[in-house]
C-alpha cells in the first residue's frame, strides 16, 4: 500500500479549498429550496424585481449606476434579470445573502437598516417588502418558477381625472398577465409626475392637486411597463358653456383647441390684428417681413378671404422653400470638415430640391432612408457618410423621423419607455448591409468622394448575448426582408407607412411648433407615452390630416394657419395669463437668426456678403453653419462641429441685445449711401411719410398719431440733419422688441 505524503503547505491548501466549498454551500451555491407547502412559489422576475424597483435600489443614483454602490451592481430599472439574480445569489461568494440565517442576508439587513447603508434605511421589518425578500430567501432565492405567465401590460384606474384645487386621488394599478390573471400592484408600482406642482404623487400613488391651471401625467410604472393617468386642474372660476359654443370655428383644429380651453376654463384672447396676422404669416412662411408696398397692399385689401388669398401666395412664394429647407438642414446638415464640403454641398441641395418641388414628405424620407450612390451626385447618401456605424443611424433615423429617442435603449432599458437593447439592436441591424466605397472619413479635409451601396454581408450584434439580431421594427409589422434585398427598403415602408401613427405625428408636431411657438410635445422629437402631448386629440387631428393629405407639408401649413387659434393676439387677458401651453393666446417667438438678418437687409436695403456664395445671397440660403457671421453666431445658430440633429435656443440673450444696439455692420447697412435711409432722404417724401415708410417696412403696421407725432418733431428742430434722423429712427425701431420679435 502506497501512503501519499503532505507537506504542511498542501495541507493548509486543502484545508481552504474545502472551507471555501463549505462556505459556498452554506451561502448560496447549492440554492437549496426550503418552503412548505402553503406559500405561494416567488419568482425573481414577477415579484423580487418589483421590490428593487419600489425601493430604487436599481435605480441610476443607487446600485443601478453603471459600476454600481459599492461593488454591488444591479441592472439599471432591472432591464437584466439574469444579471441581478447573479449579483445577489452569486457574486461576491454569496456572501448577500445567508441560507442558514435568512434574517441576516445583507440585502435584508442594510436597507431595513440592521447594517450602515449608504442608501439609508428603506423599509422595516414589519413591510410587506422586507417579507417578500425574506420569503424568497427561505425559499432557496430562485431564478425562476416553472409556468410563470408573462406580464402582457399594466393599466391604472381611473386614467383621468378633473381635480379641485388641494383634492386628492387615489390611484389602482393592476397588472394583466398571458394566463388571463390579473393582479393589483398598486403598492409595488413606481410613479413620476410630470409637473409636479399642477399634480404631484406620492410613493403609494396617492395624487395631489396644487393650484396651478394646467394638465399633468402620472406615470405608473410596474416591470418595464407603463400606464398613465392625468390630471387636469381648471381654473376655479367657471366659465358659461355658450361662451365655447360660440367661439369662431375656421377648421376641425379649432374644435381641438376649445374642448381643451373649456376643460380647463381658459378663455381665448382676441383676434390679432391684420397687420400681425401679416407680420406673423410673412415670417412663418418664407421668413421674413412684408415690404412696406406689401404690407400697404394687404391693409388695405377688405375682401374677406384676403388672409386666404395671402397664405396661397407665400406658399407658392420660391422663399418658402429656401425657409423651411434650412430648418431641416439643422436636423440634417453634417460637419463639411467631417463628411467633405462638396458632399455638405450637394446634402443641401438634394434638401433644397425637396422643398423646391414640394416633394410630399413620405418620399423625401423614403428616397433618404434607401439612398445610394455617389457622394459626389446623390446629396441624400450623406446621411450614410456623416453616421457610419447602424447604432449611429438607429439613433438619428428614429428620433428625427418618429420622434423615439433610443439612445438609452441602447445600453440599458429605457427608464420611461418600452424599449430595450433588445428593441435598439433589431432596429439597429436595418442599417447592418450598408457598404461603403472609397477612402472614407479622413478629418478634417475628408475631400473625397464615396460610394454608397447595399452590400451582400454585415450583421449587428447584440452586446451581452453576442446573438446576430435580425430586423425588427420598434413598434408594428414589417414587410418581410427578402433575401438579397436592401434591408433598409423594408425600413422605409414601415416607417412612412399611413399606418404608422409616430411618423405623421412627429412632422405635424414640428410644424405646430414652427407655427405656434411650442410644440404639442415638448421636446417635439420625444414622442412616448411617459411625455404625452398637451391636446392629444389635436395631435390625432394633424397626423391624419397629414396622411389625408397625402404628406404634403403646405397643406398643413395652411391648413394651421387659416384656424382662428393660429390667429389669436399674444396679449393675454385675466383669464389665460397662466397658459404657456394649451393655445388660448398666441405665443410670442424671438425671430431665428435668418430671418432677423434677412429682414434687417431688406429693411436697410443693403445685402449681406457671405463667403462662399453668390452675391446678393440670404441667409436662409446658406449651405453650411462654418460661413461666417457674426450675427447669426450671436443669435445661436447651431455649432457646425455638433452632430445633427441640432436644436436651436430661442430664448434671448444680453449678447444678442447688445450686437444690435453696437453692430458696427447693422450700422453701415443703416447708413449706407445706397442705403434705404439714404434713399429716402434724397427723394422729396415729407417727414411723415417717411415715417409711415419705416414703420410699414418694420413692424408692417402704420405709425400711430403720437408716435407721428414724436418722430416728425425731430425733424421740425433748429438744424435738424434729415438723413441723420431717418437713420435714427431706422436704428432705434429695429432694437425694439417688436422688431425682434415675432407676435
Amino acid at each position: 500500500m502506497n501512503v501519499i505524503r503532505l507537506t504542511p503547505a498542501c495541507c493548509l491548501l486543502i484545508f481552504l479549498v474545502v472551507g471555501i466549498v463549505l462556505s459556498d454551500c452554506a451561502n448560496g451555491f447549492t440554492e437549496p429550496i426550503k418552503k412548505t407547502s402553503d406559500e405561494k412559489p416567488i419568482d425573481f422576475e414577477r415579484d423580487i424585481q418589483p421590490v428593487l424597483s419600489r425601493f430604487a435600489c436599481n435605480s441610476g443614483p443607487c446600485h443601478g449606476k453603471q459600476r454600481g454602490q459599492n461593488g454591488f451592481q444591479l441592472s439599471l430599472l432591472g432591464f437584466d434579470s439574469n444579471f441581478d439574480h447573479d449579483a445577489m445569489v452569486k457574486q461576491s461568494r454569496g456572501r448577500r445573502i445567508f441560507f442558514t440565517r435568512p434574517e441576516a442576508s445583507l440585502i435584508l439587513a442594510k436597507p431595513a437598516g440592521d447594517l450602515p447603508h449608504g442608501g439609508g434605511v428603506l423599509f422595516t421589518q414589519s413591510d410587506p417588502g422586507y417579507h417578500l425578500l425574506l420569503r424568497w430567501i427561505k425559499q432557496g432565492a430562485p431564478r425562476s418558477q416553472p409556468g410563470t405567465p408573462q406580464l402582457e401590460r399594466v393599466t391604472v384606474d381611473p386614467q383621468a381625472k378633473i381635480f379641485q384645487h388641494n383634492e386628492t386621488a387615489s390611484l389602482k394599478v393592476t397588472a394583466y398577465y398571458a394566463d388571463g390573471s390579473t393582479r393589483d400592484v398598486t403598492n409595488w408600482a413606481t410613479y413620476q409626475s410630470n409637473e409636479s406642482p399642477i399634480a404631484a404623487v406620492n410613493e403609494h400613488g396617492k395624487v395631489t392637486a396644487g393650484t396651478i391651471t394646467g394638465e399633468a401625467a402620472i406615470m405608473a410604472r410596474y416591470s418595464g411597463h407603463f400606464a398613465i393617468f392625468t390630471a387636469s386642474v381648471p381654473l376655479t372660476k367657471k366659465v358659461p358653456a355658450e361662451y365655447y359654443a360660440n367661439l369662431p370655428r375656421n377648421n376641425e383644429i379649432d374644435d381641438r383647441v376649445w374642448e381643451t380651453l373649456k376643460k380647463l376654463r381658459l378663455r381665448a384672447s382676441d383676434p390679432a390684428t391684420d397687420h400681425k396676422f401679416l407680420r406673423r404669416v410673412y415670417i412663418d412662411i418664407i421668413g421674413r417681413l412684408p415690404t412696406s408696398d406689401e404690407a400697404r397692399e394687404f391693409l388695405k385689401d377688405v375682401s374677406p378671404q384676403k388672409r386666404e388669398h395671402l397664405v396661397d401666395k407665400l406658399l407658392a412664394d420660391p422663399e418658402y422653400a429656401e425657409h423651411w429647407a434650412n430648418k431641416w438642414a439643422d436636423l440634417l446638415r453634417p460637419n463639411p470638415y467631417h463628411v467633405g464640403i462638396k458632399t455638405t454641398l450637394n446634402y443641401d441641395r438634394w434638401i433644397r430640391g425637396a422643398f423646391r418641388k414640394n416633394q410630399p414628405y413620405d418620399e423625401f424620407v423614403y428616397d433618404l432612408i434607401t439612398a445610394n450612390g455617389s457622394t459626389f451626385r446623390e446629396g441624400n447618401v450623406t446621411l450614410y457618410r456623416d453616421r457610419r456605424k447602424p447604432d449611429e443611424l438607429a439613433t438619428i433615423v428614429s428620433q428625427v423621423f418618429l420622434g423615439v429617442r433610443l439612445e438609452c435603449a441602447k445600453c440599458h432599458h429605457h427608464p420611461f419607455e418600452v424599449y430595450g437593447q433588445d428593441d435598439f439592436y433589431s432596429f439597429a441591424a436595418y442599417f447592418a448591409k450598408i457598404g461603403r466605397k472609397g477612402t472614407g472619413i479622413s478629418a478634417p479635409i475628408s475631400g473625397s468622394e464615396e460610394f454608397i451601396f447595399t452590400s451582400d454581408k454585415g450583421s449587428v450584434k447584440h452586446p451581452l448575448t453576442k446573438a446576430v439580431m435580425q430586423p425588427r421594427p420598434l413598434y408594428g409589422e414589417a414587410e418581410e426582408i427578402k433575401p438579397e434585398t436592401d434591408p433598409r427598403v423594408a425600413l422605409a415602408q414601415w416607417m412612412t407607412s399611413p399606418k404608422n401613427h409616430y411618423f405623421a405625428q412627429t412632422m405635424a408636431n414640428r410644424i405646430w411648433k414652427d407655427l405656434m411657438g411650442h410644440g404639442l410635445v415638448e421636446p417635439v422629437d420625444d414622442l412616448r407615452a411617459t411625455n404625452p402631448p398637451t391636446n392629444a386629440a389635436l395631435l390625432n387631428t394633424l397626423a391624419e390630416y397629414f396622411v389625408r393629405e397625402k404628406f404634403d407639408v403646405k397643406k398643413v401649413i395652411k391648413f394651421i394657419t387659416l384656424s382662428h387659434a393660429y390667429s389669436l393676439s399674444s396679449i393675454p387677458n385675466d383669464n389665460n395669463k397662466i397658459d404657456t401651453r394649451y393655445f388660448s393666446r398666441h405665443y410670442r417667438q424671438r425671430l431665428r437668426g435668418e430671418v432677423l438678418l434677412d429682414s434687417i437687409c431688406q429693411i436697410t436695403g443693403v445685402p449681406e456678403s457671405f463667403t462662399a456664395m453668390a452675391p446678393h445671397s440670404r441667409a436662409k440660403e446658406l449651405w453650411t453653419h462654418r460661413i461666417s457671421s457674426l450675427f447669426l453666431d450671436a443669435y445661436a445658430r447651431p455649432d457646425p462641429n455638433q452632430d445633427p440633429p441640432c436644436e436651436r435656443i430661442s430664448e434671448p440673450t444680453v449678447v444678442q441685445t447688445l450686437h444690435l444696439m453696437n453692430s458696427q455692420q447693422l450700422a453701415q447697412k443703416i447708413t449706407s449711401d445706397k442705403g434705404r435711409a439714404a434713399e429716402l432722404t434724397k427723394s422729396d417724401a415729407t417727414a411723415s411719410k417717411i415715417i409711415e415708410e419705416l414703420y410699414l417696412s418694420i413692424y408692417a403696421r402704420y405709425p400711430t398719431k403720437k408716435e407721428i407725432k414724436v418722430t416728425t418733431d425731430l425733424f421740425k428742430k433748429e438744424g435738424a440733419d434729415r438723413r441723420k434722423i431717418t437713420e435714427d429712427i431706422m436704428w432705434a425701431l429695429l432694437n425694439t422688441p417688436e422688431f425682434v420679435y415675432k407676435d
